[in-house]
């Protein structure tokens, strides 16, 4: 936390990067929007090309529709926006998808997009950066990439179901791991399904 001019402490802001890449599960970014909403958190949208391509196969949004879930969209090549900058305060980052091409770009550092420039700075600020990475099966390569990051301080966080949870559709499937990828951000999702214990 921060001190004002006036010595108030302030807290810091209840706002998050989404990145939306171009890997398969461009509803995983579409629902972390819909959930930042519920939470009153303001959120910061870059989406890639390629991600707008997966929207228009795996969902019936439209760009407009995708971008609208927003407080604020930023375009990808704008790397003046505030979330390439470490001074812009927020709770984290989370890619949701995370291609491997997008997770190997902020692995060593390149910064070719605002999406992995911000994706970053929040490495270097010491920031929560949660990657939900889409692919599968991993060579070699990918996993010592996600140890690389890992030890750079970012959470790599695959959708994988939860199937305690009895999901009935993929959408709740969807919202579980939303949900649970949020918890990361210390944002509780009404949406989460709790494990409750073992059932006597």
């Amino acid at each position: 936390m921060d001190d004002d001019v006036n010595g108030a402490i302030r807290n810091p802001p209840a706002r998050l990067v989404v990145g939306i890449s171009g890997a398969s599960g461009a509803v995983y970014g579409a629902r972390v929007l819909d959930a930042l909403n519920d939470l009153g958190v303001e959120s910061h949208l870059v989406v890639t090309k390629a991600a707008l391509l997966t929207l228009s196969q795996e969902t019936d949004l439209s760009p407009d529709e995708l971008t609208a879930k927003a407080s604020v969209v930023h375009k990808l090549g704008d790397v003046g926006a505030t979330i390439a900058s470490g001074s812009f305060r927020t709770l984290g980052m989370i890619v949701a998808p995370c291609s491997i091409k997008t997770m190997s770009e902020i692995a060593t550092g390149v910064t070719s997009t605002l999406l992995t420039r911000a994706a970053d700075v929040t490495l270097k600020e010491r920031r929560p950066l949660v990657l939900m990475v889409r692919e599968t099966p991993f060579h070699l390569g990918h996993l010592r990439t996600m140890t690389s990051l890992a030890e750079m301080g970012a959470i790599i966080a695959p959708p994988l179901p939860a199937l305690y949870a009895r999901p009935s559709s993929i959408m709740e499937m969807v919202d579980q791991s939303v949900g649970r990828t949020l918890d990361l951000f210390g944002l509780d999702w009404r949406a989460v399904r709790r494990w409750e214990g073992l059932k006597s």
